[in-house]
């Protein structure tokens, strides 16, 4: 799951890089958006030099723009813990004033690792847990249940904020009140929850896809499990059709919210390259020998991912496009499953009539 990021026109733009360090992991999940293959990692001086070219850039926005930034970094991999500089690398960070986030499987998280997340600070960590014990070993391997809790509840101990997050599919939907009492025992503060992309390994799985009709009872089912004390959040710009919070007047064709890609953010990957978003693996250039604000500003994809007219299907035609858009990382993987390529095709989970 990518944290959900969202526009403030009042106050501040939020605008948020996702940082794959590395494709480096420990566990094989028969659900990875990733293949496995070796890819090259940028060095130190080069993710240090990378992140001082990003805050200068959003400085330059801003100041231009007379609009201020919020900005925040999320770092996974693959697996980031497999990083030896890692904790180097979130003190750069930290240096330029962005907001971290870690995604991680929550295997490698050690007391002392934990402690020092807590000393830089981190924002929050979000661990990946699929189910129970024989439902998330189903999906992650062997004793990665056990060890995953482990970690959470190093980082609990830390006084770290960590979300759990549930990727969901015909295998763990019958799962969700059973993940809401493993958060609440084990004293996380939020619950997460997103949907199988079905590329890299994940393509093995599409028929495990949820149907549309059960997506949205399984989202009904799991906005109305409220529990003192454990926030239930999605990234899924699909179920944000089910708020209660829903403006009114919503149809816009300037992106107001709902899919980052190519509106709040973008994606780094080990050796540079910057995608829209990690699961869509179109590349649109190299942060380490291309200017981010052009690439920004005249990119052809990040463009046609603001754009309406460039939808196709529902999604091209919805009132709710400017606070949606579908999951566009779900509509191309579906679309190349299709033998198509076309990251505009519609959701093909979207349930709104």
């Amino acid at each position: 799951m990518e944290y959900n990021q969202t526009i403030h026109h009042e106050n501040t733009f939020d605008y948020f890089v996702q940082w794959h360090l590395t494709e480096r992991c420990n566990l094989a999940c028969t659900h990875c958006y990733q293949e496995g293959k070796k890819v090259a990692e940028m060095t130190l001086p080069e993710i240090k030099s990378t992140v001082k070219n990003i805050a200068d850039t959003i400085r330059q926005w801003s100041d231009l723009y007379e609009i201020p930034f919020s900005t925040s970094m999320n770092i996974t991999g693959g697996e980031p813990f497999l990083r030896k500089d890692l904790f180097k690398i979130l003190q750069e960070i930290c240096r330029h004033n962005f907001d971290i986030s870690i995604l991680t499987n929550g295997t490698l998280i050690e007391k002392e690792k934990a402690r020092m997340l807590a000393d830089l600070p981190v924002k929050g960590v979000q661990v990946s847990l699929e189910g129970p014990e024989a439902i998330h070993e189903a999906i992650r391997g062997r004793y990665s249940f056990s060890s995953a809790v482990r970690g959470i509840e190093r980082l609990r101990d830390a006084g770290i904020k960590i979300t759990i997050n549930v990727t969901l599919s015909d295998m763990n939907t019958d799962y969700c009140e059973d993940m809401v009492a493993l958060a609440t025992d084990l004293g996380v503060s939020r619950l997460g929850f997103s949907r199988l992309v079905p590329s890299g390994r994940g393509l093995a799985l599409l028929t495990r896809m949820l149907a549309k009709e059960r997506l949205k009872k399984v989202y009904e089912t799991i906005f109305s499990l409220k529990t003192p004390g454990l926030e239930i959040v999605t990234g899924d710009p699909i179920a944000s059709q089910l708020s209660e919070e829903m403006p009114e007047n919503t149809d816009s064709s300037f992106p107001e919210g709902g899919c980052a890609a190519g509106v709040s953010g973008l994606t780094l990957l080990p050796d540079g390259t910057i995608t829209p978003c990690r699961r869509i693996g179109i590349p649109v250039g190299n942060i380490l020998r291309d200017s981010l604000r052009d690439l920004w500003v005249t990119s052809n994809v990040l463009n046609a991912l603001r754009d309406k007219k460039a939808y196709k299907g529902k999604c091209g035609t919805c009132k709710r496009w400017s606070i949606c858009r579908g999951c566009r990382a779900i509509a191309y993987a579906y679309s190349l499953s299709q033998g198509r390529n076309d990251f505009l095709e519609e959701d093909p989970q979207c349930f709104v009539e």
